[in-house]
């Protein structure tokens, strides 16, 4: 009979858990896979403290809980679209057992992460939404500029904008990384700084081939955590 010390147990025990802040279902709101009923994980913790955030709440409490719970529970909303999000999910560092479990259970994972960590460790399967960080953000600094040469067809890069200057500086971003020709690029208002008409005519002026988008859950629920 093999017997384990209990303190290596405890180190196994604390290797599957992750602090979650909510698990629920809702309709994605943007990106690729906008309009789908999407179960969402919402991880606790950011390094990062962007002006325009609307998830502070994700910044610290949360509860520790199991990845075998997690997946779990996503499994009991009946959907294959998850979206792992925070907070920044990849500042803790057993996100990327997480994503590689929800792939192996079968589900459509979508990973919504800041510029600002690596993400070369995440499963190919999963497709990786690095929200470059402009500078009205006030966290244009922290972007890992590495990530974006690991960007494929399967990923995508979102631009949150809060003004003209934003805008130029995102064109510029991806004519010089050639985003375009790597990956779906969005753009997105800041919706407390940017009139969504606004950019939709800056976009329709200059045509830099990027998609527009807005936030569905804005529109539908006004933000309200929990959809």
């Amino acid at each position: 009979m093999s017997i384990v010390a209990p303190e290596a147990a405890a180190a196994a025990t604390a290797a599957d858990r992750l602090r979650i802040t909510e698990i629920f279902l809702s309709l994605q709101g943007e990106a690729r896979d906008a309009g789908w009923p999407t179960v969402f994980v919402r991880l606790t913790g950011c390094p990062l403290r962007c002006g325009y955030c609307d998830t502070a709440y994700a910044f610290h409490g949360g509860e520790w809980r199991d990845i075998d719970a997690i997946v779990a529970e996503v499994a009991t909303h009946g959907v294959r679209h998850v979206c792992v999000t925070g907070g920044e999910p990849l500042a803790q560092k057993r996100c990327l057992a997480l994503l590689r479990r929800l792939c192996d259970a079968g589900c459509i994972v979508s990973l919504e992460t800041s510029g600002a960590v690596d993400v070369s460790g995440v499963d190919p399967r999963v497709s990786r939404v690095v929200d470059v960080k402009t500078p009205g953000s006030g966290e244009v600094a922290r972007n890992l500029w590495d990530n974006l040469a690991l960007l494929t067809a399967h990923d995508q890069v979102k631009f949150v904008l809060c003004d003209r200057a934003d805008f130029d500086w995102a064109c510029a971003v991806v004519a010089e990384h050639r985003l375009h020709e790597r990956c779906d690029v969005l753009f997105s208002p800041s919706a407390a700084q940017l009139p969504a008409t606004q950019l939709a005519d800056w976009i329709v002026a200059e045509k830099p081939p990027v998609r527009f988008q807005v936030q569905l859950h804005k529109l539908l629920w006004n933000d309200e955590p929990g959809r």
